[in-house]
Parts: structure tokens; sequence; C-alpha cells
């Protein structure tokens, strides 16, 4: 194989050095190259050639093809001249050129000033564009000659590619003093990147636009590749916002004509039509916006999308026999998009909002249940049925009728509560059997045994039936609250640091100022008697004047510093009182009887503590509340009504 390699080599070696120079004339450069390197039966990079004449021709030819007149030369000059509309993009305008050229076997010559000068041309898909590409690590030096090398570098690469000279290339000119101007100051240029330069432009055609009608509102929640898909949320209710674009209809747009650095006339395509809008629109929740290029359709109003009877409309309200994964899907139309919705599924073995369903709306009315991982988030929510222990409801106005999950919101109201979760502002429970309560006031018409309730102003009871119950006030009932006062005692804390060095300092200036009172009134004496004197005062007394100075200006700072620093701790620590305050009005009322065993529990803020009273079974005692006995000894103690 090695032999066989060899003998190869040699033969293209041999056919090279057999290669003559050939002189032609052509349209198609290479072509003519590819031709001579298949008859000698070599690659056709090894061959080069010499650019001896260009010759120009145009001509115009009539509708049918024939021409309307012979093939005229052009010289170089007028090729500048052209008439764009008359001539360049007239589509019976044409143009060719016929280089006559010698084709040889190229030489490499390691002397040759641009021997080290990568380049390469490429065109943009039109071919409207040329672009001279230079390779990172080329190198170019001064000589002569460089400027018309280089043009002609240029033109043969142009040429080689099927692209026109001297036509288009306006901007060759401004390249060639650019490189030419760095050459005479640096003798050498080196290229650190790979660089682009465009070399010829011609006519670049406008692209034709085909009619399109696009629904905004279906692609309105974009997905993020890394979001995990909700196969749940199939978009049962296509929510929009007022000013919403919803609908699109892009026109038909004809392009416009080109002529291409090869000099061929590009045609635009006719604009396809094939999407017309065919349904009409309310024109009360949807306004229409049109223009040249586009008929646009907007939301008036908040609320969802609908097609009724092909005509696109807004609606607020839905009707639906139940939520579930197999009908409508998840419903996420948002708490503020004025979409309301009855869920009428009032069977009580089956479930209204079905399991692991999620709806966001503005009202929300459930006649039936909530069923399992289920969650309603609304403004305002009512619940006919029951919701099932792990389901979650949040709202501002909230009703339910049987509660074994949890529910957030501001007032809450509960027919029942069967051991579920409530966190609320204001909770009302006709009927307790269970279940933890946290809110600023909570009121319980019945209350039976296992009742966890927490609220930070008052809890009532009207009715005692069981017994087991924990009635917590806790001041800090809120997450906010808690981290607020947990902030204030941290900077409490670095007040008081701050306060104790502030002192420590005033201490340490206040004594050097006493110390050197005396020596300071004497130099100031001196310093006076100088200056009358006209005597140059000595540097040491002066310098040892402007550091006690200074030290009377620093102490005055601290005494400054100091006033602010324990207004900013007294403030703090108001604020921090102001929730232990707090917890003075705040009672635990059971207008009935105490039955069984029962705790009352008062968290205190400063110090943090936990006081317990447990009343005593039968107690008639109705309202409770905290007292201070002295300034570390507090008791919870039966209250009298005001």
């Amino acid at each position: 194989m090695a032999l066989f390699g060899t003998e190869k080599a040699s033969k293209n070696t041999n056919t090279q050095r057999k290669v003559r120079p050939v002189v032609v004339r052509t349209q198609n450069v290479a072509s003519e190259i590819f031709k001579v390197a298949k008859s000698y039966e070599i690659e056709p990079d090894t061959l080069d050639f010499h650019l001896f004449e260009v010759q120009t021709y145009t001509r115009i030819m009539l509708d049918d093809n024939s021409a309307n007149s012979e093939w005229q030369e052009r010289a170089v000059e007028e090729l500048k001249e052209l008439d764009t509309e008359q001539e360049l993009l007239n589509p019976n305008f044409q143009i060719k050129q016929v280089y006559e050229i010698e084709i040889f076997l190229k030489h490499l010559d390691p002397a040759n000033p641009c021997a080290n000068f990568k380049t390469a041309v490429g065109a943009n898909a039109t071919k409207s564009k040329v672009y001279l590409s230079i390779s990172a690590g080329s190198k170019i030096h001064s000589y002569s000659k460089f400027n018309d090398d280089f043009v002609n570098m240029i033109n043969k690469r142009k040429i080689r590619a099927g692209i026109l000279i001297y036509i288009f290339d306006d901007m060759v000119e401004r390249l060639v003093d650019k490189f030419s101007a760095q050459l005479k100051v640096a003798q050498e240029i080196a290229f650190t990147k790979n660089e682009t330069y465009l070399i010829a432009e011609a006519y670049e055609p406008t692209a034709t636009i085909n009619d399109k009608l696009i629904l905004h509102y279906e692609s309105n929640k974009k997905i993020d590749e890394h979001t995990k898909i909700d196969y749940a949320a199939r978009g049962f209710i296509q929510n929009v916002k007022e000013n919403d674009l919803l609908i699109e209809y892009i026109k038909p747009q004809a392009g416009k004509p080109g002529r291409n650095c090869r000099g061929e006339y590009m045609k635009p395509a006719e604009p396809l039509v094939n999407h017309e809008a065919t349904f009409s629109i309310d024109e009360e929740t949807i306004k229409v916006v049109e223009d040249e290029k586009s008929i646009k359709y907007f939301a008036k109003e908040n609320g969802y999308i609908a097609l009724e009877n092909n005509t696109y409309l807004i609606k607020t309200e839905v009707d639906v026999g139940e939520i579930s994964f197999k009908t409508t899907g998840s419903i996420d139309s948002g708490i503020d998009s004025d979409v309301n919705i009855s869920v009428r599924e009032a069977d009580a073995v089956k479930d209204a909002v079905g399991s692991g369903m999620s709806v966001e709306v503005t009202e929300i009315e459930i006649d039936g249940n909530v069923g399992s991982h289920a969650k309603v988030i609304a403004k305002i929510a009512t619940i006919g049925g029951q919701t099932h222990k792990t389901a979650m409801v949040r709202a501002n106005e909230l009703d339910i009728n049987v509660h074994k999950g949890k529910a957030y919101g501001k007032n809450i109201r509960v027919e029942r509560l069967e051991h579920g979760e409530i966190d609320g502002d204001i909770v009302h429970i006709t009927q307790a059997l269970g279940g933890r309560i946290r809110a600023r006031e909570i009121t319980i018409s019945v209350c039976s045994s296992h009742v966890h309730a927490t609220a930070s102003k008052f809890i009532e009871i009207k009715r005692m039936v069981g017994s087991e119950n924990i009635f917590t006030i806790d001041p800090l009932l809120k997450k906010g609250e808690q981290a607020g006062v947990s902030e204030h005692k941290h900077k409490i804390e670095e007040l008081e640091k701050e306060l104790r060095d502030i002192k420590n300092e005033m201490q340490k200036y206040t004594r050097l100022i006493k110390d050197g009172t005396a020596a300071f009134i004497d130099i100031k004496k001196r310093l006076v008697h100088y200056k009358k004197n006209g005597v140059k005062m000595p540097e040491s007394f002066v310098k040892k004047y402007k550091q006690f100075q200074a030290m009377q200006a620093k102490l005055k700072e601290l005494h400054s510093k100091n006033e602010v620093t324990q207004d900013q701790l007294k403030l703090l620590t108001t604020r921090t009182a102001s929730f232990q305050d707090n917890i003075f009005d705040a009672r635990v009322i059971n207008r009935d009887t105490w039955k069984g065993y029962n705790e009352i529990k008062f968290k205190l803020v400063d110090p943090p503590m936990e006081l317990v009273y447990k009343p005593a079974e039968n107690s008639q005692d109705k309202i409770f509340g905290l007292v201070q006995l002295n300034d570390d000894e507090y008791a919870i103690r039966p209250m009298k009504e005001e």
C-alpha cells in the first residue's frame, strides 16, 4: 500500500509539471478551471488564473422574452451610473460579464508578501451581500503593489464565485484605503481574530408575507423548558385582561423585487391568502384596531374569551357541572380576572371539585364537595358541601359548610369544623368538633372537644359542650409580627452595645480634655502673645493646640451621636412594648359553663413566657384576661365584663 501511495503521488507531481497555461474567454471561470483540472487529473484548488480583460454587457428583454436590443457593452464607468428603477430593478433588464483569463498551475512563493494572508469570499442566501473573510493568524506586510494586488485578489475570488465585479462594490475602495493607511504606519497588519468585511452589496429583495391568523389568547401562558407540565391544566377557560391582544390577522403583503451580486433579478412570490377572518366579534367587549399591515383584536374588559355562534366575546360568568380531570381540568384564571364560576354538582358522594384539581378565579360558588389534594383560590368563595382533609381553600371572603381541610382568608365563616385547620383574620364557626384555628378574632357558637384556638384579640365561646380544648392568646400570632419582634430585639441589642461603646469613648475624651485643659490654656496664651508680637509660632505648640481642638470636636460629636442612638433605642423599645400592651386587652370568653378539662394560655413577648390557666369544671367564670401583679409577675385572672 505504501508503494502504491508513493507511485500515485509521483504521478500527480509529474502531471502537475506538465500543466500548460490555457487562455480562454468565458462567463463561468469556475467551470473552465474545473475542466482544465479534470483534463490533468488534478484538484481545481491547485490552479490559478490571470485576469486579462473584463467585458460587461447589458440588454432589455421584451415581455415575450424576445430581445428588444442586442447585447451592448458597457464601460466600467457606466456601471456605476446604472439607474436603479429603470434598469437594475427592471425585470426585463439583463447583465452579464465575459472574462478573458489565463489558467495556470499555482506556485507557492514563500517570498510573497501576502503568503500568510488567508482569505475567503462568501455571500448571504440571496447573494445580495458578499463578504471577505480574513482568518485569525493572517498577516500582511507593506509593499508598493499592495493596493493593486489586494483589489485583484478580491476580484478574482468574486469572479471564481460567479459574482460580478466593478459593480455594487463601492466599499472596496474604502477597505483598501483602510488597510493601506495601517500598513503605512505599522508596516504590518496581524489579524488576531477572524474578521469579516462587506465587499459587495446589491438590492436585497423584501420577502413576501403570507396572511396569518394568530390566536394570542391561546399562547399567553408561556411554558419554560424546565417547567413541569401540568396535564390537568388544559385551558378550559382562556382568561384575558383588559387591553390584552387576543387575535391578530397579518394581512398579505407583496414582497419587493431585488437583484443580487450575480446580476440575477429576484422576483418575489405572490402572497398566499388562506386565513382571512370569517368570525364576528362582540363590539361591547372586544375592540378592533386596523392598519395597513394587520387587524388586531383587543379585550375591553377582564374575563375569559369565548366563541359562541362564530362570534368572539368576553364573558365573566361560567356554569359547570363539575371541575375534574375528565371534564374541565384545572382552571387558573387568577383572582383578578373577574371570572366567576358556579359548580353545580351537589351530590354528597361525589366531588364538585375533583381530586388534584386547582381552581383560581375571582369568585367561586361550589354547591358540593372539594376533593382530596384540590386547591381553590379566589377573592370570594362559597362551598356548600365539605372539604377533604387534604384540600386547601384560600379566599378573602370564605364560607364553608363542613370543613376538614385547610382554609386561609380574612373573613371566614364555617358551619361545622371537623378537625380542619383555619388561618384567618376574623373567624366565625357555628359548630367546632375539633380542629385548629388561628385568627385575630374567633367566635365559636358551639364548641365540642379537641379545639385548639389561637387569637391575638379575643376568643368567644357561646356554648361549651365538650372538653380537652386549648384557647391561646398570642399577640405575635402572625409570622410577620413574630419576625418583626425578633428583628426589633436584634436591633435593640445592637443599639445597646453601640451606646455602651459611645459612653466609654465619651468618658475617655472627657478625661483627656480635663487633664489637658490647663496646658491648653497656657499654650493658647502663648500663641496669642506670639501673634501679637509678630513672632513665628512654634510648630509643636500649634500641633498640640489643634490636637486639643480635635478632641473637643470629637467629644461634641459623641454627645450628638449618643442622643440619636438613645432616641432610636427608645423608639424600638416602645414598638416592642406595644405588642406586649396589646395582650392586656385580649380576652378569652366562655358564655357557658366550663365542661371537663380545658386550658387558657397567654403568651408574653417580654419577658418571653407562657402562662396557663385551667378553669375548674362547672366554673361560671366567663371572661379571662392577663394582669400584671408586679414588675416581673403576671397572671391570668377572671375579669368583669366591661
